[in-house]
């Protein structure tokens, strides 16, 4: 990616926390004549966490990621290197688990030619939903370890095997690990089944329709490491009718999830998002008036 004629680099180093980590990484950036634009840092249960966006006026790519990668090995820490580069559609991975309304929706826009974007393969924690991927010809992987740390490490061998620039989790239905959501800063999209804040978690329709409540809804949002509260990209929303039962909710609530989660890869993939301070941002078509919490000018 290029920013006023600059290459933008995303660089993220996760491993066991330790003294020395940033001290080392960022001087290295500096030493190859870059300059940080952006820096976060977590460490949660002793797992340390980096992100950072550094521009470069020019670059050897490769000779920079071989580089950086030997200085992380030497301090026990994994680094991901992510050039975006502007002349190619992105690569985006779609993970499921067995609803099919969202997958089915993104495919079918992809088909329709109403998605700008390379859909290189699907991850399913099962099977089910393998005929609709092979229906639109993309190769689907069934990634059933039930140990979520493990299945985290073939997904990942897999999003690096076919240069994964963003993942949409359509109804996947396990929650990621730091360790997974800290090498994708704001780069992986989740539909949850209410207006968040209200109702994170599982069994959303179930909580809402049991409060009462008479609008509901569903929400793309960013995901971050804390369970259904990332920026917030999209939502939709409609109106309980009296005495409306619960899978009658779901039903209606699921043709949103899929339009809401569709508007968000396209927004995402238009280069309309920008977060800041844990809020998103939408731009204009024409790079103005930008406007915040999924209300834009059409």
């Amino acid at each position: 990616m290029q920013r006023d004629g600059k290459i933008i680099c995303e660089v993220t180093v996760i491993g066991p926390d330790r003294k020395g980590i940033v001290a080392s990484v960022t001087n290295y950036i500096f030493e190859n004549q870059g300059n940080i634009e952006k820096i976060n840092q977590n460490v949660v249960r002793g797992l340390f966490g980096m992100q950072l966006e550094a521009s470069f006026n020019g670059i050897d790519k490769d000779r920079f990621t071989r580089g950086l990668r030997r200085l992380c090995k030497g301090l026990g820490m994994d680094v991901k290197v992510h050039f975006d580069e502007p002349d190619r559609l992105k690569n985006m991975a779609i993970l499921v688990s067995k609803e099919p309304h969202c997958l089915e929706t993104i495919l079918k826009a992809k088909e329709r030619e109403d998605l700008n974007v390379n859909i290189p393969l699907v991850i399913g924690t099962e099977s089910t939903l393998k005929p609709i991927a092979s229906r639109y010809n993309v190769p689907f992987y069934n990634v059933n370890h039930k140990d979520q740390a493990s299945a985290e490490a073939r997904i990942l061998r897999l999003l690096d095997k076919y240069n994964i620039d963003f993942i949409v989790l359509a109804r996947y239905m396990r929650i990621l690990t730091p360790n997974f959501v800290w090498r994708y800063p704001n780069r992986i999209i989740n539909i949850h089944p209410s207006l968040l804040p209200a109702f994170p978690g599982a069994y959303a329709y179930l909580q809402a329709h049991e409060r009462g409540t008479q609008i509901i809804g569903c929400t793309a949002h960013f995901v971050t490491e804390e369970l259904d509260a990332g920026p917030i990209i999209w939502q939709e929303a409609f109106r309980i009718r009296n005495g409306e039962n619960l899978e009658n909710i779901k039903r209606r609530g699921q043709s949103l999830e899929a339009k809401a989660l569709l508007k968000a890869i396209k927004l995402y993939t238009e280069g309309r998002l920008e977060v800041y301070w844990g809020k998103v941002y939408i731009k204009s078509r024409g790079n103005s008036n930008n406007k915040k919490n999924g209300k834009e000018k059409e």
